[in-house]
């Protein structure tokens, strides 16, 4: 699918990201990381950082936890005259491996989807800087 716009965030949970025993990260902190995209996605495309309106969908896959490296992606898929709908993916690509050492961590063959989502953002039309070909 050729999208419209793509964005894409990496970043290593820390443990003040881990709400929950055995250094769980809340679920919350991947919708924080799609919020950021949906933000860059709106500016790349109509220079303002429009609002969040809804999530059709949100599935929590795998957990995460403090330490994991994250690349959260967001695609712009469609544009109607204020409204944009996206879809996100989260997915671990690194892990501690505190078997093999206190600072030891695994480049993981396979990205593990940890959370993915849709959902749809407006820019009032007053606020769009960027001129489209609807």
């Amino acid at each position: 699918m050729k999208y419209i716009e793509e964005a894409l965030i990496r970043l290593r949970m820390s443990s003040h990201d881990a709400h929950y025993a055995g250094d769980l990260v809340d679920g919350a902190k991947m919708l924080s990381l799609f919020g950021d995209l949906a933000t860059e996605l709106l500016v790349r495309y109509d220079g303002d950082e429009g609002l969040f309106r809804a999530y059709d969908m949100v599935e929590f896959l795998a957990p995460v936890y403090a330490g994991d490296f994250i690349e959260a992606r967001g695609h712009l898929i469609s544009a109607g005259k204020s409204s944009r709908k996206m879809e996100f993916e989260a997915y671990r690509v690194i892990t501690p491996n505190i078997e093999a050492g206190e600072s030891a961590a695994d480049l993981l063959k396979e990205p593990v989807l940890v959370c993915r989502a849709t959902g749809t953002c407006v820019t009032p039309k007053d606020k769009q800087r960027v001129e489209h070909n609807d």
